[in-house]
């Protein structure tokens, strides 16, 4: 049966796949199966149509598909004998963040990742992905585990961002979250990081410093949702496609701008069209990545990590070396300061 959708652009593709289950399947005459060979293609050049061409937000949109694929579901998919551990010794366990031991082919791994849930239930145990100072606790004290052993960290992010509710705050989520960037820069292991849906916030900065950083096609990696810019520059959620356009946060900006060292692409019509592909390609570029910087030595990936957070952005010692240079229109777009005004709306 075709995957539902919430998202209006994929309408045009979920009345096609309709079509094709409607079709006979038994003792079909050749002009049958000449169509519904005809309706494959179709559906094909459909999908790569739509999502070769969509928008920042509609990117968002699909980063947070009910059926897109969670940490829970690649620990299915990408590894093997994954020993959950919970709790940070201090005041609970975090559902929004799972950690636990597994391999990766042979090699064994500690697994840190959001997790959302996809039923109702799992996503209230889960605070629907956004961890508690908890949480993030329990990821450091994992982390630091898995560098006593000297075994490489996984990091999957997928959070719109932290918990920011009041007991949140009353814990100390803001230090918990500086904590873990601090201890995770400094960690003597490997660390590779893969945004793979929503990377919200302090929320995925807090499991998102890595030596190696990637994103899946249809992630976002932002300091802010759309809807929270939005809402403060504008004081209304409606201009959130606005905000989006102007945050520049998918994977193919972000690689631009060197924020990312790698786009891993996603299966034809998004991870939810085909989890076991993409958890196929997530595999591949995993493995890849750990027996590259096991082979790095220690002293000489710690230096890289840091650096590689250090020269992050861009600045100008005057503005006349501002005003000269040739990024500047595509690094600091100007945005309307009163979208309502503009003429499409």
């Amino acid at each position: 049966m075709p995957a539902d959708s919430p998202l209006s652009f994929e309408q045009p593709i979920l009345d096609l796949e309709t079509r094709l289950e409607e079709m006979p399947k038994n003792n079909a005459s050749p002009e049958i199966r000449e169509e519904v060979q005809r309706l494959k293609l179709g559906l094909a050049e459909l999908k790569k149509k739509i999502y070769s061409n969509l928008t920042r937000w509609q990117v968002v949109e699909v980063s947070r598909h009910p059926r897109r694929p969670q940490t829970g579901d690649y620990l299915d998919l990408v590894f093997d004998e994954f020993v959950e551990l919970h709790g940070d010794r201090f005041f609970g366990d975090d559902r929004a963040l799972i950690t636990g031991w597994a391999k990766l082919d042979g090699m064994k791994v500690m697994v840190v990742g959001h997790q959302k849930g996809h039923t109702v239930n799992e996503r209230m145990a889960c605070n629907f992905g956004c961890a508690h100072p908890e949480g993030y606790r329990k990821a450091v004290a994992k982390m630091k585990l898995a560098a006593k052993f000297g075994l490489p960290v996984i990091c999957f992010i997928d959070t719109p961002g932290a918990y920011p509710g009041i007991a949140s705050e009353e814990r100390g989520v803001a230090e918990a979250i500086a904590e873990a960037m601090f201890e995770m820069s400094i960690l003597p292991t490997p660390i590779v990081c893969v945004v793979i849906g929503e990377g919200g916030s302090g929320g995925a900065l807090g499991i998102g410093v890595g030596d190696k950083v990637a994103m899946l096609q249809y992630s976002y990696y932002s300091v802010i949702s759309p809807e929270g810019c939005s809402g403060i520059l504008w004081k209304s959620e409606k201009f959130k496609d606005k905000a989006a356009e102007a945050l520049k946060f998918t994977s193919s900006d972000l690689l631009r701008l060197g924020v990312i060292d790698k786009v891993i692409e996603e299966p034809l019509g998004g991870a939810h069209r085909d989890p076991r592909l993409m958890a196929s390609k997530l595999k591949q570029y995993l493995r890849t990545q750990i027996r590259a910087l096991r082979r790095v030595p220690m002293e000489k990936l710690l230096d890289a990590r840091y650096k590689r957070f250090r020269d992050f952005g861009v600045y100008f010692d005057s503005q006349k070396e501002a005003d000269a240079a040739p990024l500047r229109g595509s690094l600091f777009p100007q945005t309307p300061s009163d979208p309502s005004a503009s003429s499409d709306e």
